[in-house]
């Protein structure tokens, strides 16, 4: 729905994925937007923050407000919660910048806004393909990869799943997911396991997360996925689809796990030592969460860097990424290095002092 300019409606992190759930869309600073996904539109939002999360570094104007204008981005549902705790943070302090944020999915997007020129930034759970760098080049739309922070994606079960012990093997997961055996019930898979039908539950082929799932678990060379799940880029679906069933499975970026957690459980995965890992911002920053651990990017394009109010967006978003309080404690990620978040801010003003 669209907010009163002269209203101010105040949520926490916390509460607003919760909420929101990834239902697609924030429409930030009076915007409206509606989610190519799921058809729906999500509640405007202003943050109020307390704590560390305040003590933010701010644009190069010191804070005053004097930047101005519009910035557009679309993309993946598991950036959207950082996207949106970092553009209202920012806009706190640039009441002239508004921003209006979708969740479409990585994929979706590239192909749909920011590879045909509609938008500023793409967010991604992926690294851009080699399809979509081609359709930006034919736009003369020149991207720049930038690392945001680290997920752990997450494989979740019913609260009533006592079978799996603990956790599944990658090849487990392979087998539960292919389109090749395409198991029918969880005693398919495992004759131990009861003779129930599977519910499955997961991001659509337009999601980062997807794809990812795909690389890590079925393998580039191996079995497609397989179609008969219940796709969504609504991350909360996920998240009820599999409460609601005994006998259902899904997959989701750690942060609406991380919020969901009373109401699901996340299933150790059998890591490429043999041991079996649960999904933490430990884990996957110490390596042990593999191979489901992966990096988080924005995608700005260098035409949009060279106004003032995009490109201190983007060095704000950059400069409070390795903040613990926002990244790791408000949203769920793992933030970057020190040394990352250096190598980052090169990349994106050596882009932003392109011509």
């Amino acid at each position: 729905m669209t907010r009163d300019s002269n209203q101010t409606r105040r949520f926490s992190r916390r509460k607003f994925i919760a909420a929101s759930g990834g239902l697609g869309v924030a429409g930030l600073a009076g915007c409206t937007q509606s989610n190519t996904g799921g058809g729906s539109t999500a509640e405007s939002t202003d943050g109020s923050y307390g704590g560390s999360g305040d003590s933010t570094d701010d644009g190069s104007d010191g804070g005053s407000g004097s930047l101005s204008g519009d910035i557009n981005i679309a993309g993946s549902s598991t950036v959207f919660p950082l996207a949106t705790a970092m553009a209202e943070r920012f806009q706190s302090q640039h009441e002239g910048v508004d921003v209006s944020l979708q969740s479409t999915g990585s994929g979706g997007g590239f192909a749909n806004y920011f590879c045909s020129g509609q938008t500023d930034f793409n967010n991604a759970s992926r690294p851009i393909q080699p399809e979509e760098e081609d359709q930006c080049a034919n736009n003369d739309i020149e991207p720049v990869e930038v690392k945001v922070a680290t997920d752990a994606l997450t494989v979740i079960v019913n609260n009533d799943n006592d079978w799996i012990g603990e956790g599944l093997t990658v090849e487990q997961l392979r087998e539960l997911w292919s389109a090749e055996s395409q198991p029918e019930t969880w005693a398919d898979v495992n004759a131990d396991w009861p003779d129930e039908p599977l519910e499955l539950y997961g991001p659509s082929e337009a999601s980062g997360t997807f794809d990812y799932f795909i690389e890590a678990i079925l393998g580039e060379e191996g079995p497609s996925h397989r179609q008969d799940y219940s796709p969504t880029e609504q991350d909360r679906t996920i998240i009820q689809g599999v409460n609601g069933s005994e006998y259902a499975m899904g997959y989701l970026g750690f942060a609406y796990y991380s919020e969901n957690q009373d109401t699901v459980q996340a299933v150790p995965v059998e890591n490429d030592e043999g041991n079996y890992v649960e999904p933490s911002l430990d884990t996957a920053l110490s390596g042990e969460y593999n191979p489901l651990s992966r990096p988080l990017f924005t995608y700005p394009k260098v035409s949009a860097l060279q106004e003032d109010h995009i490109a201190e967006f983007a060095r704000f978003w950059l400069e409070n990424s390795t903040d613990r309080a926002i990244v790791a404690d408000e949203v769920g990620y793992v933030p970057l290095s020190d040394e990352e978040q250096s190598t980052m801010l090169s990349r994106l003003e050596e882009a932003a002092g392109s011509n």
